[in-house]
């Protein structure tokens, strides 16, 4: 008897959150019938799939060689599903799409609504991460990264350029005077990034690590944190342009930085097998010439 795809999504699924509640969880059904999918799949295998332990499960080595094969033939059969669904139609089904927040609060939400009035059968599902996600792990179809990408098994498709900026707010200026030149900054609050280190290495000639007054993971809330007069940072232009032109924000040092360093870079990256061709064309398509890097 063959294995049902259905019990195969329900296996992989407990495979990549990691137990069986999380799977549950995720697919809104009972744990039970998580349990009773994967119980299917390896009695009609012959073999264990899965170590279970009291807090995660863990794949065996059979296991492993198994979901790879799992999952290449899922996404096979996805596409083939969608090439007959979607001929001559607009592009329809869910879409992943991951980005650290600052991008989805700036770039990508004032889009939300034209988008899905432009494909009303694509199902948008946007989610955050301040650092790189595992697409296949994640589930995610598409993933904006800022700064220059080294994963050579990911498709990209270069969205733009998006400089950066040293800013301050006015009121902060105005309590502790502008600094002139780099070497200046030394005297000044420093805003910086929590646990990505080349974050806090900021564009400029002569620049050397300075020591923070504090750190954020999150670059919105670095941002926020400027806006209220906590000191200086360095920031991309797609989270701070509109703040720099309506005068929230104020650019500092531009006689001193340097561009092209990479991190300006901003691609949308996909794997080259994606069984959703037609719906990251269609995003990437529609938001690369409305976004305002």
């Amino acid at each position: 008897m063959l294995t049902r795809s259905d019990d195969l999504e329900i296996l992989l699924t407990v495979v990549d959150s990691g137990g069986f509640s999380a799977a549950a969880e995720a697919l809104d059904i009972q744990v039970a019938r998580v349990s009773r999918s994967v119980s299917k799949v390896e009695t009609q295998l012959g073999v264990s799939i899965l170590n279970r332990t009291t807090r995660r499960v863990e794949l065996t080595d059979e296991g492993r060689q198994f979901i790879e094969g799992v999952r290449l033939g899922l996404q096979q059969l996805q596409k083939a599903e969608d090439d007959i669904v979607s001929r001559g139609e607009l592009p329809k089904g869910r879409l992943r799409v991951d980005a650290a927040s600052p991008f989805v609060f700036h770039q990508l939400v004032p889009l939300v609504k034209e988008f899905n009035q432009a494909y009303p059968d694509i199902k948008l599902e946007l989610t955050s991460n301040e650092g790189f996600v595992d697409l296949l792990e994640k589930k995610t179809d598409i993933a904006i990264r800022i700064g220059s990408l080294t994963d050579s098994t990911l498709h990209a498709r270069p969205l733009g350029k998006s400089p950066l900026y040293i800013v301050a707010s006015p009121e902060y200026l105005a309590r502790r005077g502008i600094p002139q030149q780099t070497s200046d900054l030394s005297t000044h609050d420093i805003i910086g990034f929590a646990g990505v280190k080349v974050l806090n290495d900021w564009p400029l000639r002569g620049f050397s690590p300075l020591e923070q007054t504090s750190t954020s993971s999150n670059g919105e809330t670095v941002r926020q944190l400027v806006l209220e007069g906590n000191g200086i940072a360095c920031l991309s232009g797609f989270m701070v342009n509109k703040d720099i032109e309506a005068g929230r924000l104020v650019s500092l040092l531009d006689g001193d930085k340097m561009s092209n360093t990479g991190r300006e870079l901003v691609n949308a990256v996909y794997y080259r097998s994606s069984n959703v061709s037609k719906r990251i064309s269609a995003f990437i398509d529609f938001i690369q010439p409305k976004l305002t890097l």
